[in-house]
């Protein structure tokens, strides 16, 4: 006996095949292709734009600030000091009298003695005052031609090398924070100090300025190597990959396209103060990632933040 079916059973039948197809499924089988794409970061950078600078290296000392002559004047004879003609900080000319010594003794009288300066200066120190019994070898007065100054310093054996005459440095002071003052060397020593293994220099400053005192201790900057129209970046911008030094520039900047980066092998000069001379890879005005270049790959898209350039 054959069985038949209505319609309505075999539409029932139907409808639960489709159920049980759709049920089997696995989750996402039915997800888009833009579900499937990935998301290309976008990095937000900082960036410099490159100029030629010039660039010194430079060696650091402290020195003191000296006379350029500086005598100390000696008494003829021995006895009291009977009377003093001068202050400190007066100018004396050569011969001219600045004190007087008295060499009488009891039952023995004596004119007072006197003691002229052995050169023009300025007068920058007086031991003795009246009344002071003094030697032939007591210091009476120091005379200082406080008109050409100088600064001594003393270089480490292992910077010899690196000095010669005629270099120029800057110098500065406590007593004018935030100024500068240009000096030149003028002599160095052709021997080194046995016990401490340094040799001594003298710089002179150019032009003399007034403002400098004798006996102010001043930082020093000797310049050793001074470089021309160099191209000049920040060294943190640099990375290293395989032994090879990069940056990374920004490309299509301004023209309506999202901006992107290539990677730029480079050449490393000198380092002063942080920066970093290139001496091949990078022409004047290109644009290099100085923060957020860690995360970078060549072709990497960027959104830059901030863009500076050295003063």
């Amino acid at each position: 006996m054959k069985k038949t079916y209505s319609k309505v059973a075999i539409y029932a039948l139907i409808g639960t095949a489709a159920l049980f197809t759709t049920a089997c499924s696995k989750p996402g089988e039915k997800a888009t292709a833009v579900e499937n794409e990935e998301v290309e970061a976008i990095y937000a950078i900082d960036t410099f734009i490159t100029a030629e600078e010039n660039m010194d290296d430079y060696l650091e000392f402290g020195g003191d600030v000296a006379s350029l002559n500086a005598v100390t004047v000696m008494p003829d004879v021995a006895g009291k000091v009977s009377r003093i003609t001068v202050s400190v900080g007066d100018r004396v000319s050569k011969n001219q009298i600045i004190a007087y010594v008295d060499a009488s003794r009891p039952g023995m009288n004596y004119s007072a003695s006197p003691v002229k300066a052995p050169i023009a200066g300025r007068i920058t120190a007086i031991p003795p005052t009246v009344g002071t019994m003094v030697s032939q070898q007591s210091p009476i007065a120091t005379i200082s031609n406080t008109d050409t100054l100088e600064v001594k310093i003393n270089i480490a054996e292992r910077f010899i090398s690196r000095i010669k005459e005629g270099q120029m440095a800057i110098v500065s002071f406590d007593a004018y924070p935030g100024e500068s003052f240009t000096a030149k060397v003028f002599e160095v020593s052709p021997v080194l100090d046995t016990s401490t293994r340094t040799m001594a220099a003298k710089l002179r400053f150019v032009p003399q300025d007034k403002r400098i005192k004798v006996g102010m201790y001043g930082r020093v900057k000797l310049i050793t190597t001074s470089i021309q129209n160099a191209i000049i970046i920040p060294s943190t911008a640099i990375v290293t990959k395989n032994n090879n030094k990069y940056v990374f520039v920004v490309a299509n900047r301004g023209n309506n396209t999202q901006s992107t980066v290539r990677m730029q092998q480079i050449t490393e000069g000198i380092t002063v103060d942080n920066f970093t001379e290139v001496s091949s890879g990078l022409s004047v005005a290109d644009e290099i990632v100085i923060k957020g270049q860690t995360l970078l790959n060549d072709g990497s898209k960027v959104n830059v933040v901030s863009v500076s350039q050295k003063n």
